[in-house]
């Protein structure tokens, strides 16, 4: 990988940081302060201070966890107890097992591995790989099944839910359609071309269409050159490992995806991970990479190649992309930048999270990103210098051995670029984006109006919800379901076994409408804190009033009707406080 001559400037930088922050500012594990991880991005040359929205990951509480880990602990315990029914034939395993004549092999399926599958996701199997029968745009329908075994087996019933909202896709700017006037060019390519290619693009599977695409790419996102693979996991995973090798040091952020992650292994690079958006964590590795070198021999590092995401799909968190430009030009590192959820997404007209805060794009050395979410099509992209795009295409088994990108999805990405550029004559792409900001605005504020702890940045369509408890989980997603809210919920393994969440994915597609029937759905039994501190004045004060009333009976030298029906009266209403009160206090955080 060639840095350009701009990239190396002894020291100069662009972007200065604020040094204050960086060194000065007093955290706890993992940047947290009080109790709560506060992110406030410091001001930097050429960054404009208003484009650093806030994020924060607040705690919960210790009794929150303390009974999150109470569930896993009952849950694993009643698997003991099954796996133990099962071995005395009491209870019938429908995991695969080794064949009785098999016994003295080397074991295929090891059991402790295969204990949270086997008692754990299987009793919650129904909350995920739901069927649909519909287009996947702000609406579905899903294909109703239903499971005689504890979710072992499903068996569909013929029946369809229909008009499911979809929070769960990742179609931010709508382009996953089925409108015939915008899909005439995708239909006309694919009877020019057909639906597949049958080569790579090294030997006769290279059209016109992709040359066209490559170029388009690289006009959008302002470098030099770009090139495109048929797979956004493939992107990264068969990449990286033709950008560094062993002797080089990869620098990952802990919350990157697994593509990135099963890539720098492949590499054979040194891998070491720095904690979330954690500068001060960041900037120590760094220092001691370039102080100590490599280890035993103390050898300078061939590179140094900083991995992070634009937006971590499960946090829903902005990569602090000024400070980290700062700190690679400061110990002549260079940058790989996922892009997968920020392009199309964030920024004045969708070009990412160098748009955002107003960057340089030659100050990321390796922009990646996929077609697969804002572009409503499939595969990915690697850009930057035209050095790096033409050492990759001799070098990397992606672009050597895979076969090329079909053309009708190679139009579909050309058709919603265009639009999203503006250059096929409307202004649909940008209204979309600007439609996109506000949803992701209104709909996270509602949330925080409700009182749900929420995670992530302010300008992030990415929006988890924390459940916490197992139980909570698999409660949530049926009763979503139940009022045709399609969602996406996680929990450990995926995350931490403490910070088990729900995930929306926000949509320009989605209506006002759908937005309020969402957020009216997991607040059915919630209340903002207003509206609760509002009615427990009331009950308080009608409480004071009907205890006054009754003393002042209680006092009097006779006990007549009067007194029994006021009494009577007394006791009801304020049973009724009590209640009131009870149900607002078990729904609100």
């Amino acid at each position: 990988m060639v840095r350009t001559s701009t990239m190396v400037l002894n020291g100069n930088l662009t972007v200065q940081m604020n040094q204050t922050i960086l060194q000065n500012r007093k955290q706890r594990k993992n940047g947290h302060v009080n109790g709560e991880k506060r992110t406030n991005f410091p001001a930097a040359k050429g960054v404009s201070c208003r484009q650093y929205s806030p994020e924060s990951f607040e705690q919960a509480p210790m009794y929150v966890a303390v009974l999150t880990y109470l569930g896993f602990g009952i849950v694993t315990l009643f698997g003991y107890f099954r796996d133990f029914l099962r071995a005395v034939g009491l209870e019938k395993c429908h995991l695969a097992q080794e064949r009785e004549e098999q016994k003295e092999f080397v074991p295929m399926y090891q059991d402790f591995e295969n204990f949270y599958t086997r008692n754990l996701y299987m009793r919650v199997r129904d909350n995920w790989n739901r069927p649909i029968c519909s287009l996947p745009g702000p609406a579905f329908d899903l294909m109703e099944r239903v499971s005689d075994d504890y979710n072992w087996t499903f068996r569909l019933t013929g029946k369809t839910i229909e008009n499911v909202i979809n929070m769960g896709s990742y179609n931010y700017l709508g382009f996953a359609e089925n409108n015939e006037d915008f899909l005439k060019t995708v239909a006309d390519k694919t009877l020019q071309y057909g639906v597949g290619v049958c080569s790579s693009r090294q030997e006769v599977g290279n059209l016109s269409s992709h040359e066209e695409l490559e170029r388009l790419v690289a006009d959008f996102l302002g470098v030099e050159s770009a090139m495109t693979f048929g797979m956004g996991f493939a992107t990264n995973s068969m990449n990286i490992p033709a950008l560094v090798s062993k002797g080089c040091l990869i620098l990952s952020d802990e919350l990157n995806h697994t593509s990135l992650i099963l890539g720098a292994r492949l590499s054979g690079a040194t891998i070491r991970v720095f904690k979330h958006n954690n500068m001060h964590s960041l900037e120590k590795m760094l220092r001691d990479a370039v102080c100590s070198g490599q280890p035993r021999t103390h050898r300078p590092w061939r590179k140094i190649l900083i991995m992070v995401e634009g937006i971590y799909s499960m946090e829903g968190s902005v990569a602090r992309l000024p400070e980290i430009v700062a700190l690679k030009k400061k110990y002549k590192a260079y940058l790989y930048l996922d892009e997968a959820h920020s392009i199309g997404a964030v920024g004045p007209t969708g070009r990412g999270v160098t748009e955002l805060f107003r960057l340089n794009p030659a100050d990321v050395d390796v922009m990646m990103g996929t077609f697969t979410k804002s572009f409503g099509a499939a595969g990915g992209y690697i850009a930057g210098n035209k050095e790096l795009v033409n050492y990759l295409r001799s070098h990397s088994h992606s672009a050597v051995y895979a076969t090329a990108m079909c053309p009708p999805v190679v139009e579909q990405i050309i058709r919603a670029m265009k639009c999203i550029m503006g250059v096929d004559g409307n202004t649909v792409g940008i209204q979309r984006i600007r439609q996109l900001a506000e949803n992701t605005r209104y709909f996270r504020s509602r949330l925080k109006e409700m009182g749900f702890i929420i995670y992530g940045n302010d300008s992030s369509p990415v929006v988890p919800i924390l459940l916490y408890m197992p139980g909570k989980v698999v409660a949530f997603s049926r009763a979503m379901l139940a009022r045709k809210i399609g969602v996406v919920v996680v929990g450990f393994p995926a995350t931490p076994i403490t910070e088990a969440r729900a995930r929306f994915c926000l949509s320009a597609a989605h209506t006002r409408a759908m937005l309020d029937k969402v957020g009216r759905a997991p607040g059915a039994h919630a209340r903002t804190r207003a509206e609760y501190m509002s009615t427990r004045a009331k009950c308080m004060n009608t409480h004071a009033t009907y205890m006054s009333t009754h003393t002042s009976l209680t006092h009097t030298k006779y006990i007549d009707a009067k007194y029994i029906v006021t009494h009577t009266t007394c006791i009801n209403k304020h049973i009724q406080c009590i209640d009131k009160h009870s149900s607002f206090t078990h729904t609100t955080r």
